[in-house]
């Protein structure tokens, strides 16, 4: 059974299958080998893909598989950013006319949506120019930080970051989590951090859980299960690291 509980009240534990809480201003880490569920268990949580048992809670609501009338007020206050930050945009679009039109899709008007669209761009380390441009004429970094100034337009509560950096070489990773951070604190955001790095997840989180075929195995403030791991399955999972 695969159970997801966001709620701002009860203490994280994990049971059998996937059970966890995330708190507000909290980051919490997400780690496991390619297949372990990590992102499904993301997916599932933004509606993007159907949830076969269990539940997800938001503010104590059932939100599990919402309706599609419905599910327009649950991506207010949650936003996702993927892994490939240009398959995430229309290629059709400026990259400050994708932010303008998820603000005027929330009732926002097209004069306080360009205005509103600049100041995002500029706090997320972009100026008018690449606004105007299309996904496919900016670096990976410069895309995703569109992509992160469209996911903050609507001051979400809860913000999915899935790989949000494995696609971004090394030195663009560390700006993207500085990024991140500053804005966690500044938008007293809760984030989701799914990510196969471990060096990241310690820097960004400061809880995790391990997750295996589809479980939580482990879990725990980050420094502790990265440092002094109970399970065999997260001793092999930092070994494989390690090792390279």
């Amino acid at each position: 059974m695969t159970k997801v509980f966001t709620n701002r009240r009860q203490s994280f534990k994990a049971v059998d299958g996937v059970n966890f809480r995330l708190y507000p201003g909290q980051c919490l880490g997400i780690v496991g080998e390619s297949g372990s569920g990590k992102s499904t268990a993301a997916r599932m949580i933004a509606q993007l893909e159907t949830t076969t048992e269990g539940r997800i809670l938001y503010r104590n609501q059932d939100i599990t598989n919402t309706p599609g009338r419905k599910r327009k007020s649950i991506y207010r206050n949650m936003q996702m950013i993927f892994q490939n930050p240009l398959d995430s945009f229309d290629p059709r679009r400026k990259l400050g006319s994708s932010v303008v039109e998820v603000l005027c899709n929330y009732g926002f008007s097209k004069i306080e949506a360009r205005a509103q669209m600049k100041k995002l761009m500029e706090r997320v380390g972009l100026n008018d120019e690449i606004a105007d441009r299309y996904p496919h004429q900016v670096s990976g970094g410069q895309c995703q930080r569109a992509a992160i100034a469209r996911a903050i337009a609507l001051k979400p509560e809860i913000l999915i970051c899935d790989e949000a950096t494995s696609a971004l070489d090394v030195s663009v990773q560390q700006q993207i989590i500085k990024l991140l951070k500053e804005l966690q604190s500044e938008y007293h955001l809760s984030i989701l951090f799914i990510c196969h790095d471990l060096a990241l997840v310690q820097e960004m989180c400061q809880r995790v859980i391990v997750m295996y075929e589809g479980k939580i195995v482990e879990e725990g403030a980050v420094d502790e299960v990265i440092e002094n791991p109970k399970e065999v399955y997260t001793r092999r999972l930092l070994d494989s690291v390690l090792s390279i």
